[in-house]
């Protein structure tokens, strides 16, 4: 292929001697010796057209963007045996048919997969995000109407940069017509993006990309320099117009048809062009997403606002306690549906539906570790929630060590993840933290802990464990310690529980904590008989229950 390219170029030179002179200077173009080169009285012609293209293509005018395309124009006159004086008029074809490629082109830069909880605003069909390196995209991927129209983009602003001579541009218009010659010229534009929510999505700068099983952080692009070549004095070669810019060749370059126009540069992202978002370029607009994301319906637009909020500021406050909030509470919200109890009483639903929670995830765990993706489902999973929940709770309790709560729900997190040591030590740091005479929260503590350290037994089975003893003596504080009845439940149930991992089972005793806890379980406003039943009807207590004939007035009623 270089072989016929140099050839092709010796009979281009032989034809235009003017040519020779500007060779040298092919090697030279890049980086800062564009930048250094004089303008020539074209370039600012060359600039314009350039200019006028992308800004057709950011704002969808197919038949400007088609007449200052050189592809299309190739289209125009390679299918006319005529010499062509004018362009066809706006309701010609050929318009929607130049357009074709360029669409199909930017399509690999849409995102339309559902991302689930992952997804970024404005959305699958909306959403720019480039996957690939920045040099393997056509320019004109970086202005394309649906980052240039708004809504749903933002929109963009187009400003001149800087031009160089090139050496003239070469095609045939048919395989058995002479070649032809056009001047060239290599122009760079700036692209900036406007709105920080819209601009396109990138893996961020430096991210390790050479594993699948690590999810790489993504950014936001600011601004970019993209370079197009521009050919001039087309009209008196038959062309319609007299520029026109190169963006995609006529037809892939092979050893055999080489690309058309065949040039010495191509056009695409200026290498270390790249500026991206950052949480100083616009404070006020992430605060105001916020507060916008809160007003949808619907938890994955919600999810994308706010993901979209964090590749701009990792560490965006109320971005990450709105996000936590709404994944705890969608999970808390999957369990509701999964068990089916109707537990009226806000506070009592958050802790039976933890309940449900912490027993489940130590046994079959499947709706809590399949994924949506590895799953091959069509909507997200509480594994979904759950793995997206972690990190921003984790970053939340560095940026706001003071939310209690978050903590408190990190260690469920962790808990339910099966992270068993960070859930102890997530809930032991809060216990420390809380004196005696802070009796409530020292409390909820206690009963976290313990719970924490029976999840731990109970996946390893091994019953020995020094832990299961611990848990069963924090249970134990937490009831002397806490005058609410749903604590003292709570409190109660997580000793009857944790007896079931002891190395000597005390089945009286377990069934004295269960009697306990139902006493206290059924004067809770929202509490039921049934919803009772249900929680000793989980894999860890039915079979004894079952089995056990003393365990059989826990079931009966009231």
């Amino acid at each position: 292929m270089i072989g016929h390219r140099l050839l092709f170029l010796g009979v281009l030179l032989s034809s235009v001697p003017s040519l020779v002179g500007l060779i040298p200077s092919v090697d030279r173009v890049s980086g800062p010796a564009l930048a250094a080169q004089p303008s020539l009285p074209k370039s600012a012609a060359a600039l314009s057209v350039a200019r006028k293209y992308a800004e057709a293509l950011a704002s969808g005018d197919r038949v400007a963007a088609a007449q200052l395309d050189f592809a299309c124009q190739y289209r125009m006159v390679s299918a006319n045996a005529r010499r062509l004086t004018a362009f066809p008029p706006p309701s010609a074809s050929v318009y929607a048919e130049c357009w074709e490629p360029l669409a199909k082109a930017h399509e690999t830069a849409i995102e339309r997969r559902e991302q689930g909880m992952d997804g970024l605003w404005p959305g699958a069909g909306n959403l720019v995000f480039l996957k690939e390196d920045l040099s393997l995209y056509p320019a004109s991927v970086f202005v394309m109407d649906l980052l240039g129209l708004s809504p749903p983009a933002g929109g963009l602003r187009i400003e001149p940069e800087s031009s160089l001579p090139l050496p003239a541009g070469s095609f045939r218009i048919r395989d058995d017509a002479p070649p032809m010659a056009a001047p060239a010229t290599l122009v760079r534009l700036r692209v900036t993006y406007k709105d920080p929510l819209t601009s396109p999505a990138t893996y961020a700068p430096g991210a390790y990309r050479w594993t699948n099983t690590v999810k790489r952080p993504r950014a936001a692009l600011k601004a970019v320099t993209v370079k197009w070549v521009v050919l001039s004095g087309l009209k008196k070669l038959g062309f319609p117009g007299d520029a026109a810019v190169v963006n995609l060749p006529v037809t892939a370059s092979t050893d055999t048809h080489p690309s058309v126009p065949f040039v010495t540069e191509t056009g695409g992202y200026v290498a270390q062009s790249g500026a991206w978002w950052t949480p100083a370029d616009a404070p006020g607009v992430l605060i105001a997403a916020v507060g916008r994301a809160s007003r949808f319906p619907d938890l994955r637009e919600r999810m994308a606002m706010l993901n979209r909020v964090l590749i701009l500021d990792p560490a965006q406050p109320e971005a990450l306690t709105a996000l936590t909030r709404d994944l705890y509470q969608a999970i808390l919200n999957d369990g509701a549906a999964a068990h089916n109890m109707r537990v009226s009483d806000q506070a009592l639903a958050v802790r039976f539906n933890e309940l449900y929670w912490n027993t489940y995830s130590q046994t079959t765990r499947m709706e809590i570790s399949l994924g949506m993706e590895v799953g091959g489902l069509s909507k997200p999973t509480p594994a979904d929630f759950l793995y997206r929940m972690i990190p921003a709770m984790e970053k939340l309790a560095q940026v706001r060590p003071e939310d209690l709560e978050n903590r408190f729900r990190l260690g469920n997190a962790y808990r339910w993840n099966n992270d068993q040591l960070a859930a102890i030590a997530t809930h032991q740091a809060l216990l420390q933290q809380f004196p005696p005479e802070r009796a409530a929260l020292r409390a909820r503590a206690l009963i976290e802990l313990a719970w924490s350290k029976i999840a731990k037994v109970a996946w390893n089975r091994i019953f020995d464990d020094p832990v299961i003893v611990e848990a069963y003596q924090e249970a134990e504080e937490a009831f002397k310690l806490t005058d609410r009845p749903i604590d003292k439940f709570a409190a109660a149930f997580t000793m009857a529980y944790g007896l079931a991992f002891a190395p000597k089972r005390d089945n009286h005793a377990m069934l004295d904590h269960l009697i306990e806890a139902r006493g206290w379980y059924l004067q809770l406003a929202g509490a039921s008989q049934e919803s009772w039943r249900y929680l000793l009807s989980n894999d860890t207590l039915k079979g004894l229950i079952e089995t056990d004939p003393s365990f059989k007035p826990l079931l009966a009623a009231s």
